[in-house]
């Protein structure tokens, strides 16, 4: 779905169903520590980014709210993929591990 700053997250929900206004980002609000969600977090948040670059279906993604300078909130995200069992350094990426078999399917085989 498209988030108020205009890209497609599939972790935004909104609601607009007979004059409703509902709006909420389901991968924040699974963290009961980030306190209340804003659309104004959508405008800098990476996870639509890390989605569009990485469909790995072993990575799952943790977001967190940071306060950054001058006390704007800030969107921090954590990935871990189920495969390798680690943290992933780089989540655009993606882990080691499943970013190697996908280059191996993409070399042409040498006869």
């Amino acid at each position: 779905m498209r988030t108020p700053a205009g890209i497609e997250c599939p972790y935004f929900y909104g609601d607009y169903f007979r004059g409703r206004n509902v709006e909420e980002c389901r991968l924040l609000s699974s963290n009961p520590n980030n306190g209340p969600w804003k659309p104004d977090l959508c405008k800098t948040c990476p996870i639509p980014g890390i989605t569009r670059s990485n469909a790995c279906e072993n990575m799952t993604l943790y977001a967190s709210v940071k306060k950054g300078a001058l006390k704007n909130r800030r969107v921090k995200v954590t990935a871990y993929c189920s495969k390798s069992n680690a943290e992933v350094k780089e989540p655009h990426v993606g882990c080691e591990l499943c970013h190697q078999e996908l280059n191996l399917l993409d070399k042409p085989e040498s006869t």
